[in-house]
């Protein structure tokens, strides 16, 4: 589902300072698809957030999206 990693990619790159470096890859499994985000180590705060709330808010975002087409999406911050 490249709706769901172009979602990820496009808050992502809104939040990192150096956007060249966000990468999101799309593994998909039997029973679920895992997106890993990888971003650059100076910009790993700003995408997990205070508390870790960024980083919930963009699983929620994704397991929503997800859930209307029927799929299960795992988010990992790589």
């Amino acid at each position: 589902m490249s709706a769901l990693k172009d979602l990820v990619e496009y808050i992502a790159k809104a939040l990192a300072d150096r956007p060249d470096q966000v990468q999101v890859s799309e593994i998909e499994g039997e029973a679920a698809i895992v997106l890993e985000l990888r971003v650059a180590p100076e910009d790993m705060g700003r995408i997990i957030g205070k508390e870790g709330r960024t980083a919930n808010a963009m699983r929620t975002l994704v397991r929503v999206l997800a859930a209307k087409h029927g799929k299960r999406v795992t988010l990992e911050i790589v």
